[in-house]
Order: C-alpha cells, then structure tokens, then sequence
C-alpha cells in the first residue's frame, strides 16, 4: 500500500535524469533513460515541454509522474465514493433539506451558540418538509439531522479540493501531458457542476406545492441527474487512474468479443445503478416488499396507471420498482455469462482475478437488494446496498481496464 500511494525516494531525488533538460541533438552515453537519439529540437519527457515554454521547474521523468498522477487520481475517485455513500445515508435518514440555503464559504461555520441553532431551526420550520413531515420535531433531533447534511456538503467542498489545488500542482510543474489536462480540465469542471447541482436538487424539496400533501421530497429527476454526474466523475477518475497505474496485457485480436461484451455489461451496472436514484427518490422500494412476485403475481396490476406511459417509467412507484429488478436480474446474469466466457480462453492472471471478484459483486449486490426489500429497507442495510452498487460498477470497470486495447 505504501508503494501504491508514494512513489519511491529514489525516484523523486536520486536518479541521473531528474536534471534540468534543455534542447540537445544527441543522447548522453551516461544516462540510462534516453534509449534512443533525439532529432534537434525534440523532447524526451513531458516536462521537457514545460521548459521550452519557459518554466524552468526540476520534473519527474514521465513514467515517474503518471505513477503520481495516476495515485492522485485514485485517491480522487475514493473521496468521490465517499461523497455518494455519505449523500446515500443523507437521504435516507431524510436529512437532505435540513440546510435551506446555500453559501460557499459561510456555511462552512456551523452554529455555535444556542441563540444561532435557534435561529437555525426556525428557518427549517418555514419551509414544508417541517409543516408536513417533522412539525413535532425537536432542537435535538433537528440537529441530527443538519449535521448529517452539514458532513455531506463539507465533504463534497473536500472532494473539490482534493482535484483543484493537485491538478493545479502538476500542471505548474509539468506533470501533466497534453491529453491529460485535457482530462484533468473535464474533471474539475464536472466537480464544480456536481456541487451546484446538488443545490439545484435540494432547492426542489424546499418549494411549496399548494395542491399536493405528499411528503416533501426532492425531485426524482434532478436526484437521478445528480447521482448520475457523480458516477460519471467516478467512473473517469477510476479508470484514468487504472490506466496509469496498471500496465495493459497484449491480449489477441480474438479477444475483442469478450472486450465488448464486458463493455456492455458495465454499461448495464451503471444503468441499474442509476434507476435506483428513482427508486430513492419514489421511495419505490416500500410499495412492494416481497420476492420474486410483486404481490400475489409476476406483473403488478398498477404497472401502467399514468398516461403517457412514458410517464410511468420515472414517476410511478411500482414501475420504476419493477424495472429496476428487472435491471438487476439483467445484469447479474451478464456478468455470470461474462464470467463463463472469461474461463474459456486464456487470460493473465490479473484478469481471471478481476472476473472472479465481479461475480462474487454480483451477487452480493442482488442479496442485499433482495434483503433490503424483504425487510422494508431498514438504513443500515439500504446504505449498504447503495455503497455495494459503487463496489459492483468498481469491478466492471477494473475488468474493462484489464481487457482493454494496447495502444500501438
């Protein structure tokens, strides 16, 4: 773990080539790095180009700096995981819209006194969740609840940080290659969108609905668009990450099925994933709390009550319950014929172990779906089957990492 999080001494001070380079014609014989010559004018690391655009910063060789670049990008993709389990708990312990109002900086102060939680709690009472929901609650329980949406912004303020001030790091000392700014732009970009849309999901459970006495919620769509930008970030951070730090295996061009078969079932762990932010936001896992049926039979009466139809699909509880079954069972099943086929042809050992952990993922995951519905989605066991949807799209995509294509 160590040598996975910080690269070796050596490799930051010792070696002959971390030097300041400039422009030459031909290799030095001394230096074991350069393996072939240069043409007049031409660069053998990335940091080279920094100097020639006139900054002089003592830089890794390039193989050195993804090392870093790509551990960095892990430790991202981790801080992302625990912004989506945190906002997971947060909804499920229905403290999402305890904070009515947004500020950058001056909510990162919570309150001090018992003149300021007061001053707190009246603004929460002004607002339908308290009128509807939680008007016999108190300052002790109000609290609870801040505070877990207070841990859920202020982690996603960490996540902000732990991409930005890096990324600005590395791209002064050069570390960063043209492709990957590129990238390493994309993805603080996406950190900054994932946080105002998070304000733009919560500002929907804070707005009076005269005509309606359901239980204040945010939107189902907005939830859904907000988890989805999270995975997305997941997602390319993970995989830029893997790429880095995992050498590719020159698999044969016979292999390029089962490559894009294990795209396709990626693809379908992360559609499942995301039908459950429609399960979340409907509370869609509380109208039918048995299994395989729904109720007395396979197919629910109320499958199709809205019109349009299409409406049913987002916004009917039963629907958007039995869809998402049915985007499970899909998926488990992809992945067990995934598997199958993986064992039928020779792979390297890394990839027969990433096959074996995405079975075993699977079918974690649709036993703690299942359970989670037999027992009415109890917050311990939900939160679990949330985090293990994360775990199950970690393992379709370290397999699509092992099986992608050798760059010729």
């Amino acid at each position: 773990m160590q040598r996975l999080l910080f690269p070796p001494f050596r490799a930051l001070k010792g070696r002959q080539c971390l030097q300041l380079l400039a422009p030459r014609a031909a290799p030095r014989a001394q230096c074991d790095c350069i393996r072939r010559p240069l043409r007049p004018g031409q660069y053998s690391t990335i940091s080279e180009v920094a100097l020639q655009s006139g900054r002089g910063t003592v830089s890794l060789p390039s193989k050195a700096a993804e090392r870093v670049v790509g551990r960095w990008l892990l430790v991202c993709s981790g801080t992302v995981a625990g912004a989506v389990i945190l906002g997971g708990v947060t909804r499920l312990t229905e403290s999402g819209l305890s904070m009515v109002d947004w500020h950058l900086i001056k909510e990162m102060k919570p309150p001090t006194s018992q003149e300021e939680w007061e001053a707190e709690f009246q603004r929460y009472q002004q607002f339908p969740e308290f009128k509807i929901l939680n008007h016999d609650m108190t300052l002790t329980e109000f609290k609870f609840i801040w505070y877990m949406e207070y841990s859920h912004r202020m982690w996603g303020r960490l996540v902000g940080l732990a991409y930005i001030l890096p990324a600005a790091y590395f791209w002064r000392k050069g570390w960063l290659s043209r492709g990957m700014k590129g990238r390493v732009l994309a993805l603080c970009g996406l950190v900054c969108f994932q946080g105002l849309l998070g304000w733009y999901m919560v500002k929907s459970g804070l707005e009076e609905k005269p005509d309606s006495h359901d239980i204040p919620r945010v939107s189902q769509y907005r939830l859904a668009a907000h988890l989805g930008s999270a995975l997305v970030l997941y997602c390319a951070s993970l995989w830029t990450s893997l790429s880095l730090l995992l050498p590719p295996h020159k698999l044969p061009e016979t292999h390029l099925w089962l490559r894009r078969f294990a795209h396709g079932t990626a693809g379908l762990v992360f559609l499942t994933a995301l039908s459950g932010a429609f399960v979340a936001g409907l509370d869609a896992g509380l109208v039918y709390n048995s299994f395989p049926k729904m109720g007395e039979s396979w197919i629910p009466e109320d499958l199709f009550t809205f019109s349009p139809i299409l409406r049913n699909v987002f916004e009917n509880p039963t629907t958007v319950q039995f869809d998402h079954r049915i985007l499970g069972i899909t998926s488990v099943t992809a992945i067990t014929v995934l598997y199958f086929l993986s064992r039928r042809i020779p792979l390297p050992r890394r990839t027969k172990m990433a096959a074996v952990t995405l079975l075993a993922l699977g079918y974690t995951q649709v036993g703690l779906g299942i359970s989670t519905l037999l027992m009415y989605v109890p917050t311990p066991l939900a939160a679990t089957h949330q985090s293990g949807s994360l775990a199950l799209l970690t393992g379709a995509l370290w397999l699509m990492n092992e099986l992608r294509r050798v760059p010729k």
